[in-house]
């Protein structure tokens, strides 16, 4: 299914370009549809496009030696990704899966790679993405090396949050992911982010909110994620 100029539009990374080059990449583009857990595409396939997500939610993931799945990165509406593999031209170095019924925009590798080199804005864009990957990278593995899964939760809800006041007194996680979902990103089973869950809603920490996850305390949420406070 081709893409009109109008999605195009709503994409960050392109909402600045000439309606001329809008056209052609709407000529180009396509737009593809994903079930639930269905993959995007695979670690060491060949980037033939890049990839923007318009609605819905994808995980990023990568493989230890024994198999098991290791979180790398959500993608939230509007974010593009694989971009690693179109500008180096080698194999993608994670999985993508579909965490809900995802849309997804692709635009060709031959075609978007000569803008994100050529235009400035694009290129400014594309190395504040990359340097904001490297920091949520170097983040996770903190994470990952927590030993407490209390504080691996928190820690990892930390860097989720949505500010919703002023006063940054509370905050939200849109479509909170699953608790499967969040096991994999800190290296835990289900049943002990399961457990976290249930003691920082005893202790109304955090609160569900339909979809979402309502942080209500998030000065205590900081102070264990850093590990001054030990429990609760």
């Amino acid at each position: 299914m081709t893409v009109s100029v109008d999605i195009l539009q709503q994409l960050p990374l392109l909402k600045g370009l000439p309606k001329l080059t809008l056209d052609e990449l709407s000529k180009q583009g396509e737009i593809r549809a994903f079930n639930k857990r269905e993959v995007v595409f695979n670690k060491g396939s060949a980037p033939t496009h890049l990839m923007f997500l318009y609605d819905g939610r994808l995980q990023g993931i990568d493989f230890t030696v024994d198999g098991k799945e290791v979180g790398c990165f959500f993608a939230e509406p509007g974010d593009f990704f694989g971009e690693l593999g179109v500008m180096d031209g080698k194999a993608h170095p994670e999985t993508v899966i579909a965490l809900v019924k995802s849309t997804v925009v692709a635009l060709p590798r031959q075609t978007i790679r000569p803008l994100l080199t050529a235009m400035p804005a694009m290129a400014e864009a594309l190395t504040l993405k990359l340097a904001d990957k490297l920091r949520q990278a170097s983040t996770q593995r903190r994470i990952l090396g927590l030993a407490n899964p209390l504080q691996k939760v928190c820690a990892q809800l930390w860097t989720m949050q949505v500010s919703t006041s002023s006063a940054q007194m509370t905050a939200k996680i849109p479509l909170m992911p699953t608790h499967q979902e969040l096991a994999i990103m800190i290296n835990a089973s289900r049943e002990t982010v399961t457990r976290v869950f249930q003691l920082l809603q005893s202790k109304a920490v955090v609160q569900r909110d339909g979809n979402d996850l309502l942080l209500l305390n998030l000065q205590m949420l900081k102070e264990i994620s850093e590990g001054t406070k030990e429990g609760l």
